[in-house]
């Protein structure tokens, strides 16, 4: 099995005049209407299964993660394996299998990822601003620029 590689898995239907094949996860012959092949190798359906949490990869969606001889779902690929990091905004761990925003450098909770002044949350095509590492609304921004603050960059 391939190291820390993403991996599609593929629902093939099996012909009735076909050998059956065997099961790379239980050694038993696929006798099924379906099967699933990944890795280079045929599963059962309830055979192909994350390590981890034994949830069924072929309802899960097309990929699946291998990693020192594992077979995992996404989200447990990323709990074990993945990088995590704190929120530029409440300082709390991000796990790496949570979506998040950027800016610059900066990474935030997606709940965290609002006006610091105000609190205002941004919605997709919104228009913030940074200062001093703080994102800031066009309003705000706006404010502070007419009291004279001159070190902001627009997002």
């Amino acid at each position: 099995m391939v190291l820390d590689k993403e991996e599609s898995v593929s629902l093939v239907s099996v012909r009735s005049r076909e050998k059956p094949r065997g099961c790379a996860g239980c050694n038993g012959k696929i006798r099924d209407r379906f099967m699933l092949q990944a890795l280079d190798l045929y599963w059962h359906e309830d055979c192909l299964k994350c390590a981890c949490c034994d949830c069924r990869l072929g309802q899960l969606g097309s990929t699946l993660y291998t990693r020192a001889n594992l077979i995992l779902c996404r989200r447990d690929y990323l709990s074990l394996f993945g990088v995590t990091g704190n929120c530029a905004a409440c300082s709390k761990l991000i796990p790496a299998f949570e979506m998040v925003m950027r800016a610059r450098d900066n990474v935030y909770h997606l709940d965290c990822f609002a006006c610091q002044l105000c609190r205002q949350r941004f919605h997709v095509g919104d228009t913030f601003f940074l200062r001093n590492n703080m994102i800031l609304c066009q309003l705000d921004y706006e404010s502070c620029r007419l009291n004279g603050s001159t070190d902001m960059q627009s997002q």
